[in-house]
């Protein structure tokens, strides 16, 4: 968004093919990549079915702000939000959860979890200032892959 336009030229849409660069090297800028996630297969993963999709903010044909979603069937998850370092400390990332609760909530998902990584206690502001609560909870992994 340049000085010239405002948040009313924002839309948000479900991502599509053509957006993955964008939106991976946005993933990539907010520090949201690791090493042993490929993003790519991420974001193609999140497009190829019907239970999930990448929501993107668009400004001026550029994308500046993506989540991706999923519903599981019980819950809903919400990964990868991002908005672009130049448009952090607006409004736009409580507009893009407010999307991506929108599109949860349209297929039925009673409760949205995230992940937040601990060092990141910016983000956990952001989210407990949106009515998300720390839940006490342990979340356990295991890989299945080689990192």
């Amino acid at each position: 968004m340049t000085k010239n336009q405002s948040a009313s030229d924002i839309h948000f849409r479900d991502a599509v093919a053509a957006d993955r660069d964008a939106v991976t090297a946005l993933w990539a800028a907010c520090g949201l990549t690791r090493p042993w996630n490929d993003a790519a297969a991420d974001f193609d993963r999140a497009l190829s079915g019907p239970s999930s999709t990448v929501l993107v903010g668009i400004c001026a044909d550029a994308v500046i702000a993506s989540a991706m979603v999923g519903d599981d069937g019980h819950r809903g998850t919400v990964y990868y939000v991002s908005v672009a370092p130049k448009q952090q400390g607006t409004d736009l990332g409580r507009r893009l959860m407010a999307a991506a609760e929108d599109w949860l909530r349209a297929r039925g998902a009673g409760k949205i979890n995230l992940l937040v990584r601990n060092e990141n206690a910016r983000a956990a502001g952001f989210y407990e200032a949106l009515g998300y609560d720390v839940e006490p909870n342990t979340q356990l992994g295991k890989w299945l892959t080689p990192r």
